[in-house]
Formats: C-alpha cells, structure tokens, sequence
C-alpha cells in the first residue's frame, strides 16, 4: 500500500491498483483542516457517503469498489475505488441560497451566471434548483465560481451538459429522500471523473455533512441563518474566535466538537434510518 496524497480530510492510497480513500476525523474550513478532530467524523462521513452512492447507482456509475475490502486499520472509514481522471471542475446544486451564493447574488443578482429573482433574503428556496460550478484549481488556492459557458469552454459542451444534468439529478433524488426524514438539503457539491473505460463517473463523496448544508425541515425560517447539521457550524464558530482564516486554524473547544459530533451523528440517522453506534459503527 503506497500513500499518494493527502487532503484536507481524507487520505489517498494506491493498493493493488486500486484507490483506498480514507476519510479522517480532520475538519477543514476556510480551505485551512483545523487542529482538533472530531471523534468518529471520518467513519460517518464515510458510511454516509456509501448509502448515498449504492442509492444513486441507477442515477450514475460511481467509483466504490468496496466498503469492507479494506485494511483493518481503516474499518469503517475507508472504501476501495476505481482509479478516475479528475475532472477539475466543482459541481454544485443549489436549491436554497445561502453562503457563497448569497453573496454573489446580493452583489450581482445571479449565482454563476444564472439570474435569479430580485428581492431573495438569506435561505430563501430558489424556483428551482440552480448548477453553480466552481473551479476545482485556481490561482488564489479557494474556489471560485464559473458561468456554464466557462465549463463549457473548458471540457466541452457534451460533458458540461452531462455534468449540469446528472448534479442536479443527484441533488434532487437526495434532496427528495432527506426531506421525508424532515431534512432540508440547501446545497451540494459533488466530483466527476473519467474512468479507465472513458465512462463519466461520480467520485470523491457524496451529500455528506462535510460537501453539503443540512437543515432542519422544522425550523427552516428564510431570513436569517439556519442550525446547521453540518460543518457550517464549525464555520460560524471560527468565525468568532478573531481568526484570520489563514493556517493554523485554531483549536476547537470541546463543547464545539461535541455538538459538532452529535450534528453530524443526527443527520447521518436521520437520513439512512440507521442508529450510530458510537466508534465507528452502526446498528
């Protein structure tokens, strides 16, 4: 087993050909992974990550290979998959505007191109769900929005229109099955890559707490910000702690790990119906 690449959360290996993604406990904002872990973070995004790509499989290909043929170090919190060809390219869907989105909106009354009402306040629901990619690569090092034409421009218009089509597909069927379990997903980000075969496939992860917003269908009030159930929490936090969100981050006081934990625990059980079992597992 050879390591190839670590990220901000999760760590890259290359075995017997194959790719072992290993999410950690890492939390990262603001581009910068925090110092502080959250206990058992990497297995639930992971095991999140995989009920979501088995329930999508008839939506698009994705990269698992195996979630139990793994090394027993990384039981849990890892998965076997196909090698991909990255595409570099950030696939967002929005059904609800907040975050960067708002921003861009309330600057210039669109969201990557696409216009948008006027009058929207802070999570207000869109007529209908948007596709605001960002760059995967830029030259500040943070994610910066592109316009479709700009995708376009970048691998062509058959793959961007696939692209645009299959996140917002994505999106919706989670966004629908969230919502009957009271949760309300505001927006998410999701990777493609090519594989082996030149099939369009859906890597990294999937409408986990790290790579979307979460809400609570109950006490959704456009107008101003949401609890959040995932790490927009941690966000928020650092925000006032006086941080200039450059490295190092600063440390997470236990209380906020804590209900960090128990948020990501929430809408893990909430969505899969499954109860987590403290560790790394579930009953």
């Amino acid at each position: 087993m050879k390591h190839i690449h670590a990220g901000k959360v999760r760590d890259l290996y290359e075995i017997d050909g194959d790719i072992l993604l290993v999410a950690s406990d890492r939390v990262s904002v603001y581009d910068v992974s925090l110092p502080t872990p959250i206990p058992d973070k990497g297995a639930l995004l992971n095991q999140l990550s995989a009920w979501w790509f088995e329930k999508m499989a008839d939506v698009v290909p994705n990269h698992v290979l195996s979630t139990t043929d793994v090394p027993a170090e990384f039981a849990g919190r890892a998965m076997r998959c196909k090698p991909l060809k990255m595409i570099q390219v950030e696939c967002i869907a929005r059904g609800y505007l907040t975050g960067l989105g708002m921003r861009e909106y309330r600057r210039d009354g669109k969201v990557s191109g696409v216009e948008l009402p006027a009058g929207l306040v802070e999570a207000d629901k869109l007529p209908e769900p948007i596709f605001t990619p960002t760059t995967k690569i830029s030259d500040t090092g943070h994610d910066e929005f592109m316009t479709f034409a700009d995708v376009v421009n970048e691998i062509g218009k058959e793959t961007a229109d696939r692209l645009r089509e299959l996140t917002l597909e994505v999106y919706t069927k989670g966004a629908e099955h969230a919502a009957k379990n009271g949760i309300i997903i505001a927006d998410t980000k999701i990777e493609f890559g090519f594989d082996a075969d030149g099939v369009l496939t859906l890597g990294d992860e999937v409408l986990t707490s790290d790579s979307s917003r979460f809400w609570p269908a109950d006490e959704y009030e456009p107008g101003r910000t949401q609890h959040a159930f995932d790490k927009q929490f941690v966000r928020d936090w650092s925000t006032t702690t006086g941080w200039d969100k450059t490295p190092p981050g600063p440390a997470i006081p236990d209380e906020i790990v804590e209900a960090t934990r128990k948020r990501y625990t929430e809408v893990y059980e909430r969505i899969t119906g499954k109860t987590w079992i403290p560790g790394g597992g579930h009953a």
